[in-house]
């Protein structure tokens, strides 16, 4: 499976040579930097040092041939170097595209956005633990004044990292998403209301994972890290094992006027499992409450049916309240429960320059295997997009 970055090439070189000679073909650099600093406060203070880091540094393109377009990046974060964003996508028209690669996949109001567009210093707690992130597959998405819908299938994480041979690559995991949006034909219009409803749903057969140094797919493996970035540690976790199939719904809300907005989510996933096990059902919920201080007003991003930043010289503050459970004692699955909340400052310089000042709470207890914790996070971020 390593040989999909090879081959995407190939084909986006296959369809340049193809292409309407009289197309123009427009290249556009990538990239941004994030540079943190944080302060901590914790019963638990050897587990979070102070300090500054750069959590991740990007470098890519974008190109463009008439209806076809590609990205592709790589990043480097904690000593790492990675492939990112690689997808090919062609547009049937202004209301229709399909896409294949590696992309962000549609599960929820957060899926569409990389770090720099969420208002929050990090993506809320209750929305990393069920949002897929970056994946392989294959995305149709379409878009009119009042609807947005994303349908996608991605196999699991492991086909970018792993050659899996027979019998595993027969076994793969995959998993179907969808993501529908309703949103009054009003919204983004200078002065008019933004109302927004949504609905995901997706479905997932068991993932790779380890058992008794045995390599099977037969369970889900769940994580999420306290919101920071500069001392990265793991706040809640669970690994699932006998599992036939996954299902999971997250119905969203977001509602703006001018210089204030508010952004939801909840979230809830079944596992169910095998050998007369009971299921394991998980949640969480998130609420973001936002303002522009001073500055323009905030407008809406049609195209993935979510709200844009501010105009630069704004300065935005943001309220998070986030809730996660990924504890089922019924089932035996203590994966330990989350509540926080925190305050970010957002001031836009510009569209590439952002300045970021957050304190955020977080708690964490039922965790088996661990003591409660607590973490008190006071952190500034300066980002640099291009």
């Amino acid at each position: 499976m390593r040989k999909w970055p090879l081959f995407l090439c190939m084909l986006f070189a296959f369809i340049l040579a193809k292409a309407e000679e009289d197309v123009k073909f427009k290249v556009m650099p990538s990239g941004r930097v994030l540079v943190d600093g944080a302060l901590y406060a914790s019963p638990q203070k050897y587990m979070f040092k102070d300090g500054m880091a750069i959590p991740e540094a990007r470098l890519g393109a974008k190109f463009y041939y008439g209806k076809w377009s590609s990205w592709i990046d790589v990043g480097f974060a904690y000593g790492k170097i990675g492939l990112r964003n690689m997808w090919i996508q062609y547009d049937f028209n202004d209301k229709n595209s399909l896409r294949v690669g590696n992309y962000l996949q549609p599960f929820g109001y957060q899926s569409p956005t990389t770090t720099n567009n969420k208002p929050t210093f990090e993506q809320p707690l209750a929305s990393a633990l069920f949002t897929p992130g970056l994946q392989l597959g294959l995305m149709y998405t379409f878009k009119n004044e009042s609807f947005y819908s994303a349908s996608a299938f991605h196999v699991e994480s492991s086909a970018l990292t792993n050659v899996m041979n027979y019998p595993l690559f027969n076994q793969q995991g995959y998993t179907i998403l969808t993501r529908f949006a309703w949103r009054n034909k009003q919204a983004g219009k200078e002065g008019a209301p933004i109302l927004q409803g949504g609905l995901s749903l997706g479905f997932s057969s068991p993932d790779r994972h380890l058992v008794d140094d045995e390599d099977i797919h037969s369970g889900f493996t769940y994580s999420a890290l306290f919101p920071t970035k500069v001392s990265s540690e793991t706040a809640v976790s669970a690994v699932v094992g006998d599992a036939r199939n996954r299902f999971k719904l997250t119905p969203e809300l977001l509602l703006g006027y001018k210089r204030i907005a508010l952004e939801s989510q909840y979230f809830f996933q079944t596992i169910s499992r095998k050998n007369d096990l009971r299921n394991v059902n998980a949640q969480s919920v998130y609420v973001t409450l936002r303002g522009v201080i001073f500055g323009g007003d905030y407008s809406y991003d049609a195209s993935s049916a979510i709200l844009s930043n501010p105009k630069k010289n704004s300065l935005e503050c943001v309220l998070d309240y986030n809730y996660a459970n990924l504890s089922d004692s019924k089932a035996g699955i203590f994966g330990g429960r989350a509540n926080g909340f925190n305050v970010t400052l957002n001031y836009y310089f510009n569209p590439y320059i952002t300045a970021r000042l957050n304190y955020a709470f977080t708690h964490v207890w039922d965790r088996h295997g661990y003591d409660p914790m607590t973490q008190n996070a006071f952190q500034v971020r300066l980002m640099i997009l291009f």
